[in-house]
């Protein structure tokens, strides 16, 4: 067969399987007998938990939110569903709720860096918020406390008592015009968690939970957007466990505006221009053609992928609608389904990253949303470094057969969505996405 791509999979005759991402180009090999090792880490210090661990253990806990920066905005469960809440004033923010939205405290890309590029303020409701929050004495107190354990990385206890009000109003204008948030879960552990090991991850999520979690994520995406008019690309991301980079053992997902494409779509989009259909052909078609469908329901489809540094499973949306806040309520939740069911699988003691790939906001293509979730089980080495050939220690059938029979026992007991064909039961469709069935502009 003949492909507009690089051939992504070629098995030698030694059994060494050779990989090429057909976007990006990344160059993997997998090499038999290097995959047989523990994939789950061991947690550094386990421990009986007591009462408190389960509201206090870090940051991100709901007993500790005035040491988080003003919050944004908060789904809160309301019978059978969810609500989103904006502008959270500080006396209400020790009431319920599923997930929150917050400020990053040390920004990758700072309110600074937007400020001396392109001359960024506040926009009027972002001022007008933090004149109110600042106007309440809980408020004021609040965002001072905050700012002070911030600025203790830089400046003395000497240059803070020197600060006027004013400057300290200016330094704290990044938490209402922030343009890096996180969107932090309720849970610290499992509701019966007894050890320390026993983590709330998003597999431990119901279906709905995660659907909640998705939404105000997507909520957050598009108001960053709306928010600030150089942003040319909100990255989503979510990294489980300290081997992935993870500052805290909290769930959350992290959201961080920049003002150009990334790397990755600078180069899709040149070879979607001359192939449109590729998404469709060197993804969800190919995976078909070589049994690497993993799970599908009728807004999306998931496969193990190929060309990748660390094993990754993929979700890819079949909307029409290339932004996921175009999504409708079904597709949104058929997307996190999928999105839920991958965690799941891979279970909460192996380190992982979520990344979301979605068309620049300026893309004169379409794109299809799709979010990755690499397993992080392996370390890059001196040989990576100096051929740009990654060893992957898991195949991509390999890493089909660890999740299937995983999905099917999750699905049976109910803790994964139960509308959603598995493996065989998969109706590999040819050129299911339909990201080019409408212009996005």
């Amino acid at each position: 067969m003949t492909y507009s791509f690089r051939e992504p999979l070629t098995r030698m005759a030694d059994g060494t399987i050779k990989q090429v991402n057909p976007f990006s180009e990344t160059e993997v090999w997998t090499v038999p007998g290097r995959a047989h090792r523990p994939l789950e880490i061991k947690h550094p210090d386990p421990h009986p938990l007591d009462a408190h661990d389960f509201d206090q253990s870090c940051t991100f806990c709901t007993q500790r939110v005035l040491e988080t920066p003003p919050e944004k905005s908060r789904i809160v469960r309301k019978g059978d569903d969810a609500v989103i809440y904006r502008g959270t004033k500080v006396d209400l923010l020790a009431k319920e709720w599923e997930f929150r939205r917050i400020p990053n405290l040390f920004e990758i890309v700072s309110f600074d860096y937007w400020e001396a590029n392109y001359g960024y303020q506040l926009t009027p409701s972002a001022r007008q918020r933090m004149e109110e929050y600042l106007a309440d004495p809980a408020g004021k107190a609040h965002v001072m406390s905050v700012l002070y354990s911030k600025m203790q990385s830089q400046m003395t206890e000497e240059e803070w008592d020197a600060l006027s009000d004013w400057d300290r109003n200016q330094l704290a204008r990044s938490f209402f015009g922030s343009g890096h948030d996180l969107i932090v879960a309720r849970r610290h552990y499992v509701d019966d968690a007894e050890q320390s090991t026993q983590l709330a991850s998003a597999g431990t999520l119901t279906p709905q939970e995660h659907e909640w979690y998705m939404r105000l994520t997507v909520d957050a995406q598009k108001d960053l957007y709306d928010q600030n008019r150089y942003a040319r690309y909100v990255q989503v991301f979510q990294n489980w466990l300290k081997p992935a980079g993870a500052s805290f053992d909290h769930l959350h997902k992290q959201l961080v505006a920049i003002d150009q494409r990334t790397t990755h779509a600078r180069m899709e989009i040149e070879k979607v221009r001359a192939n449109p259909n590729l998404y469709n052909e060197a993804a969800v078609n190919y995976a078909s053609f070589h049994n690497l469908v993993i799970a599908e329901n009728k807004y999306a489809v998931m496969i193990a992928g190929y060309g990748h540094r660390y094993p990754t499973l993929e979700v890819w949306s079949r909307s029409a609608h290339c932004q996921p806040w175009d999504h409708t309520p079904e597709e949104l939740r058929g997307v996190s389904d999928l999105v839920h069911a991958m965690h799941a699988a891979t279970g909460p003691l192996i380190p992982s990253n979520e990344e979301w790939y979605c068309m620049p906001i300026d893309s004169d293509v379409n794109i299809p949303w799709k979010i990755l979730l690499k397993w992080r089980v392996s370390t890059l080495a001196g040989f990576e470094g100096g051929t740009k050939i990654y060893v992957n220690t898991i195949d991509p059938w390999a890493l089909r057969d660890r999740v299937v029979p995983r999905l099917l026992e999750l699905r049976a007991e109910g803790k994964i969505a139960t509308n959603m064909n598995i493996a065989t039961e998969c109706s590999n469709l040819i050129n299911s996405l339909k990201y080019n069935e409408f212009l996005q502009h």
